[in-house]
Parts: C-alpha cells; sequence; structure tokens
C-alpha cells in the first residue's frame, strides 16, 4: 500500500502543480494568505489523487519499479539500486503490467527506462536461482515472465529511450539493445557472463551476439568479456553515448518535448550525444584476431587457436579471455556456443523458446548441476573456486547437449503470439504451466 500512495502522489502533484508546499510550514503559511485558494488546490488534488489511484488500481506495490505518468511521457524506474536492480519476479511482473499498460494507453507517446543507483540493470538474479535449487520449477514463472517479456520490449508499439548509466549485463542488457535509442554514457559496462557460473547466453542474446559483426557475438558469449559505452555504440548495441553529467538533463528535456515522434526524440538525444572514438587498446580493433579465433567449429578449436594467437607479439589482450575460458564451465561454454551458432538462422522468437528451453533444463539440472555449482562458487562462499561437473571439454557428451537442446511439445512452450492483434496473449498466467499441480513440491535429495 507504501508503495501505491508514494506512486500515485508522486504522480498527482506532477499533474496537480499545486501552487503552495508540500511541507507543513508551507501549507501552514500559505493557508494563512489565501483560505480559498488552498482549499480549492487541495479539492483538485484530492481529484487528481483519486484519478490517479483509479488508472493505477490494476499495479500493485511498485516498491522494484517506479512508473510515472506525465502528459505523454511515461517514466519507469527499474527500482532495487542495492541489488543493482537485478531482475526479480516482482519487478518483471511490474515492468510487464505497465508496458502492457501504457501500450494501450493512447496517451502514451514515449516511454523512458532508466535504473535506480549505480546500475541500470545487472540481469537475473542470481540468489533467486539458488535459493530455489531443491524446489521442482521454482524460478519457471519469473523465467517465462521475462523470456515473454523479452520479445514484447523488443516488438514495441511506442517510442522507447533507454538511459543506462552504469552496470548493464545479462538478461538486464535484454530491456536496452531492442529500444529504438538506447543512449549509454562513459559509466556504462555491458557483458553476458553467464558461462562462467554454468549458465547460457539467454534473454535474446543468442539473436543478439549472432548478429554483431564477423564473430565478435561468439568472443562475448563464451569469454564474457566487457564492452563500454563507446564500444556498445560502435558495435551497434547502443544508439547514442552521452555524457554521464548531462544525462538527467537529457531525461528533462525528452519530458518536456512531450512527444514520441521518433524524429524528434533523436533530434533531443543528438544535442548531447558526442561522437565515437574508439580506444586505441579496444577490443573492437581486434576483429581479424577474433574472427580468426572465434570462427572455429567447437570450443576445443577455439581454445586452440588462442593459445596460438596469444603467443604472438602484440595479443597479450587475449590472455585474460583464454583463462577465463578455462575456468568456465565447459558444458556451459559448449551450450553457449552452439546456441549462437543456431542463433544466426533463427528468429528473435525461436531463439527465446529456444533459450527457454534451454535454461528450464538447466534449472532442472537435465544433464548438470553447473549452474548451481557456479553460482555458489561466485555468490555464495565465494571461494571462485567452481568444481565443474564433468570437468573438462573432452567429457561432456554431445548427446546430452541434444537432450537440452531438444524442442518440448507445443503447449509447454514458451509461448509467443504470432499475430499482432493477440500480441499480449501467451501469458504465464494463461499457460500450461500455471494451472500444473504441486509445481513447487519439494526435489527429493
Amino acid at each position: 500500500m507504501r508503495g501505491n500512495f508514494l506512486f500515485i502522489v508522486k504522480h498527482s502533484l506532477t499533474i496537480s502543480h499545486l501552487p503552495f508546499s508540500t511541507s507543513h510550514c508551507g501549507i501552514v503559511s500559505y493557508f494563512l494568505h489565501s483560505l480559498h485558494t488552498l482549499t480549492y488546490s487541495i479539492f483538485s488534488f484530492l481529484h487528481q489523487m483519486a484519478s490517479a489511484a483509479a488508472a493505477a488500481a490494476d499495479i500493485p506495490n511498485e516498491q522494484d519499479v517506479l512508473g510515472e505518468e506525465i502528459d505523454h511521457v511515461r517514466v519507469i524506474t527499474l527500482n532495487r539500486p542495492k541489488q543493482l536492480n537485478a531482475i526479480s519476479p516482482n519487478l518483471v511482473f511490474l515492468l510487464a503490467q505497465y508496458l502492457e499498460k501504457w501500450e494501450k494507453d493512447e496517451k502514451a507517446e514515449l516511454i523512458i527506462l532508466k535504473g535506480a543507483g549505480r546500475a541500470f540493470c545487472a540481469g537475473g538474479d542470481l540468489r533467486v536461482f539458488y535459493g530455489g535449487r531443491k524446489t521442482k520449477d521454482s524460478c519457471l514463472e519469473v523465467v517465462y515472465r521475462f523470456y515473454w517479456l523479452c520479445h514484447h520490449i523488443s516488438t514495441y508499439k511506442k517510442t522507447q529511450v533507454a538511459l543506462v548509466h552504469g552496470i548493464s549485463m545479462g538478461g538486464g542488457a535484454a530491456l536496452m539493445i531492442p529500444l529504438k535509442f538506447s543512449v549509454v554514457t562513459e559509466k556504462t559496462v555491458f557483458a553476458t557472463p553467464e558461462a562462467s557460473f554454468g549458465f547460457h547466453t539467454d534473454c535474446g542474446f543468442s539473436y543478439y551476439h549472432s548478429r554483431l559483426p564477423g564473430y565478435l557475438g561468439e568472443y562475448l558469449a563464451l569469454t564474457g568479456a566487457r564492452l563500454n559505452g563507446k564500444e556498445l555504440v560502435a558495435a551497434g548495441l547502443a544508439t547514442h553515448i552521452v555524457s554521464s553529467e548531462k544525462i538527467v538533463e537529457l531525461e528533462k528535456r525528452l519530458i518536456s518535448l512531450n512527444s514520441g515522434d521518433v524524429n524528434a526524440v533523436r533530434s533531443v538525444i543528438e544535442e548531447f550525444s558526442s561522437e565515437v572514438k574508439l580506444d586505441e587498446e579496444s577490443i573492437l580493433n581486434k576483429k581479424s584476431v577474433i574472427d580468426e579465433c572465434f570462427s572455429k567449429d567447437s570450443v576445443e578449436e577455439i581454445i586452440k587457436s588462442l593459445e596460438v594467437e596469444s603467443s604472438k607479439e602484440g595479443n597479450g589482450w587475449l590472455g585474460p579471455a583464454l583463462k577465463g575460458l578455462k575456468r568456465s564451465s565447459p558444458t556451459a561454454l559448449k551450450i553457449a556456443l552452439r546456441s549462437v551458432r543456431e542463433g544466426r538462422n533463427q528468429s528473435l522468437s525461436e531463439c527465446l523458446k529456444k533459450e527457454f528451453r534451454l535454461t528450464m533444463n538447466i534449472l532442472r539440472t537435465t544433464i548438470s548441476e553447473d549452474m548451481y555449482e557456479g553460482i555458489r562458487a561466485l555468490t555464495i562462499d565465494k571461494d571462485n573456486a567452481p568444481k565443474w561437473d564433468p570437468p573438462s571439454l573432452d567429457k561432456v557428451d554431445d548427446e546430452k547437449l541434444d537432450l537440452i537442446f531438444k524442442p518440448f511439445d507445443k503447449e509447454l512452450e514458451l509461448q509467443i503470439p504470432e499475430s499482432v492483434d493477440s500480441r499480449w496473449d501467451g501469458k504465464y498466467e494463461n499457460s500450461v504451466y500455471a494451472a500444473v499441480p504441486n509445481r513447487e513440491t519439494p526435489i527429493p535429495s
């Protein structure tokens, strides 16, 4: 209730433009100055608050996501700063609620998406996954909802602008890359490090990575290498870079623009953006070496090629990448490479359906418990010494990989609508999973 009230009051104050201070002293002073005007203002405020409450009645507790309605502009703030705005079940639910509501709202024209604190979104909350490891399909709902939402964000009907200041990793970057405008800063950090903790490249990234120049996508998926703001723009993963000192002013200007006209929005952003000049040592200047190594057919061949290239003069930068690969889960590496390679010939919806299958099989430990072991080593015990099973690439069974890539029965797949008229169909609550009894039955040890 407190979250709803704060949202409604903030929204109401924005709309009503009260002529008195909201502090106690300000109200008393204004009351003494003009009782008639104050009475009228309070009446107007209560009326606006009631209207806002009615409009927001279908959106529960906004604690993890804040929403503002400012005439034709809508602002979404991911609001888990202490967790670097990591994706949680409540965050996904609320974000989907807002986006659906505002896509259907004829008055809404421009959607601005940002994160509170020093991160945009750090991806999935790994502790949520780890905490559910002993309960069958405990994370199925959040996975289904988020992958389904990833498709809808990429096909959204209103103009969207992501203001990406700080960390934007893994699934969190799926809230940025497909938007019409994704604005980064010199402090933006991007990576898809999933293979390092036994997971795979998900949330549409087997699609996005597969469409990067050359074999940059394979490099990012397997090594978890980071890109900065300039590199994101140069690689086509963001549209503009703006100084972090100007990002707040840019948001204000976009709000004052009060329009979703694409050309007008682009014009405003370009007033603040700067030209991209890559640093000499940027990995994007190492394209020929990356293509040489990561074009190989298998992870084993990629590693051998890296060993050869890293010994050459000027290729010392490959050392950390090679070291990271050798420390990552062998199973996860093979899954990631295969998924990105398949993504080259798949649509976004096909990639998301495939990734849903992979994620559920990984969470169910169908062929390996590496993800839970990786999370344990990274965030629980923090010993950074995962014990992978199997421990080496040569012991990963390709037939088992086939098993987790195998399509589910049609009704068990991620239900992504194929027609525009039904684009908001296929939600989790209407899926077969929502009706499955005992879905949260503890897994026998």
